[in-house]
């Protein structure tokens, strides 16, 4: 069952009684030799050796956080790369950034949401796909293989070892107030100092009184790195640093921060890995000005946040069902500036920011339910990730600079919707009722539903859904079944997480149809891209604990 989770306080310091790396220690050399294994196999990548070694730790008992900070030691320093984008011979290609960690995100809560024999398939297919997911930058020239290197060339002999293309580093502190030191941190991110940039970070974390700001600066610094660009384009950041960023955060808290340097490494480093792009966030800092503020926009420096802005910040009315209509419409079917100045009359009559972002992400919702062919959601899955993570950072940190996001969220839906028509898509499935629904239980339209996804059918899978839902079936168990279904398709944490990202919304979003979110899950995980045999990594963990259902 889905909750609303609590908001991260251990942020400022561990709570464990022992650490964890102490804990393994105590276990004596078989547990440390599993974990030697696993090393061993994930860096071979060898995909069931990896798996085989996890059934072993699991059968021993070992606990999640600990699972999860040693695979993310272990592929930590091979899932960088040095610059997220190429140039070859004239032609500007995208460099795919990392899904392990985020695959060990995802992992967090859903294992909390499945029955208790499954809850440990989730970090099953994080170490499923680990081993395929080492060395990015060479897996897109086929110099490795790899998640990337699918549809290149297969490649002969043993394959090489991963490349550790930005070294780990010490911490650097800094003199001066906490803004200051902040500050200097977002300018070597800015100017992309990569290392710098990470030993100033490191420096920064180890104030435990002072860590929850520091945590918010860096999820605030990938949430402003967001293309202002889609049409045409394969390199774009689609909002990835911020969700390497969240992931940082949220493992890093459940495993401890006295222990979590693996994960700082893994997550924080890639901050200011380039390109970067800030003109999406440019144009929400000036839409303070021109539109709340109501002042012209000069070549003075601007700096901070305003009386004004902060006080709007804490409105806190919901929209009508009408005015979220409206409000729609507009973000997904105008042009730029329509949205940005309803969005700032909303503002200015007194709507919460976090009320509109509910709104915010059932349009994102719609767009994935208007994305039919399985290669087209680059941009609305991530579109779709922004919204999500925007809307755990409203409701984890207190930071000043929210409500300027706002307009950047409301930027990157308009540039996805139209995107997404601009491409062939736009529209949806024809409302039509699933033959015989009325005449079944709740438990039979489930297995409707699941059976359709597992099939890949996504007509079939959203008018099964559609008939549970207007049935008044049980939303507790419809999620459940569709955190399990998610879960049971591996080769891509996409899967996972964006599924992960809609039932966690659907908990806490206040908007006026938020069932949509479950019907934009089940689109997504029946339509979108799957590769090789996806069931795989699913099965063997039922063979290996004895769950039938799953084998």
């Amino acid at each position: 069952m889905i909750v609303g989770e609590p908001e991260i306080e251990a942020c400022q310091a561990g709570n464990h009684a022992m650490s964890l790396a102490a804990a393994t220690n105590n276990q004596g050399a078989s547990t440390r030799g599993r974990y030697e294994k696993l090393e061993d196999r994930i860096l071979a990548r060898d995909q069931i050796g990896a798996s085989e070694c996890y059934y072993d730790l699991v059968l021993d008992g070992r606990p999640l956080a600990e699972m999860l900070r040693e695979a993310v030691r272990i592929h930590g320093p091979y899932t960088h790369v040095p610059y997220h984008e190429r140039i070859d011979d004239g032609f500007v290609n995208f460099v795919n950034n990392d899904h392990c960690l985020l695959s060990a995100r995802a992992t967090l809560h859903l294992s909390k949401w499945l029955p208790a024999e499954m809850a440990g398939l989730p970090m099953a297919q994080t170490i499923w796909y680990i081993p395929t997911g080492l060395d990015i930058w060479n897996q897109k020239i086929n110099k490795a293989p790899g998640h990337y290197a699918r549809g290149m060339a297969p490649q002969q002999g043993a394959p090489p070892k991963p490349v550790v293309h930005w070294p780990d580093q010490e911490p650097e502190h800094l003199d001066g107030s906490l803004r200051d030191r902040l500050d200097h941190w977002l300018t070597l991110v800015h100017r992309g100092r990569v290392l710098d940039a990470y030993r100033v970070f490191l420096g920064l974390m180890q104030n435990a009184a002072e860590r929850k700001t520091v945590l918010a600066e860096l999820v605030f610094a990938g949430l402003i790195d967001l293309q202002d660009r889609a049409f045409l384009n394969r390199s774009y950041t689609t909002g990835h640093k911020s969700y390497r960023a969240r992931a940082t955060v949220e493992l890093g808290t459940a495993i401890g921060w006295h222990d979590a340097h693996g994960v700082l490494y893994a997550g924080a480093l890639d901050i200011a890995v380039g390109p970067r792009w800030y003109s999406t966030y440019e144009m929400a800092c000036n839409c303070i000005t021109h539109y709340l503020e109501q002042q012209k926009i000069s070549a003075v420096p601007y700096a901070g946040t305003t009386a004004k802005e902060l006080a709007l910040l804490a409105n806190s009315a919901p929209l009508t069902t009408a005015e979220a209509e409206a409000f729609l419409e507009i973000v997904l079917r105008q042009h730029e500036p329509v949205y940005l100045e309803h969005l700032s009359r909303l503002l200015l009559a007194g709507k919460g920011p976090r009320q509109i972002l509910d709104v915010l992400q059932i349009g994102a919702a719609q767009v994935l339910l208007e994305t039919q062919e399985s290669l087209n959601f680059s941009i609305s899955q991530h579109c779709y990730e922004y919204c999500n993570t925007l809307g755990w950072f409203y409701d984890t940190f207190e930071h000043p600079q929210r409500l300027k996001l706002l307009y950047a969220a409301a930027s990157f839906l308009n540039r996805s919707a139209w995107h997404q028509k601009n491409i062939g898509e736009g529209s949806t499935y024809l409302a039509e009722s699933a033959a015989g629904a009325e005449r079944m239980s709740g438990p039979q339209l489930l297995e409707r539903i699941m059976a359709a996804i597992v099939a890949l059918d996504g007509r079939q899978a959203v008018a099964w859904t559609k008939a549970y839902l207007t049935s008044g079936g049980d939303r507790r168990a419809l999620v459940q079944q569709l955190a399990l279904t998610a879960c049971r398709l591996g080769n891509d944490p996409h899967n996972q997480e964006i599924a992960q990202c809609l039932l966690e919304d659907y908990a806490k979003n206040r908007g006026f149809d938020r069932d949509r979110l479950l019907l934009a899950c089940v689109q997504h995980t029946a339509v979108h891209r799957k590769y090789g045999d996806f069931l795989e990594c699913g099965r063997r963990f039922g063979r290996a604990m004895g769950v039938a259902s799953l084998a």
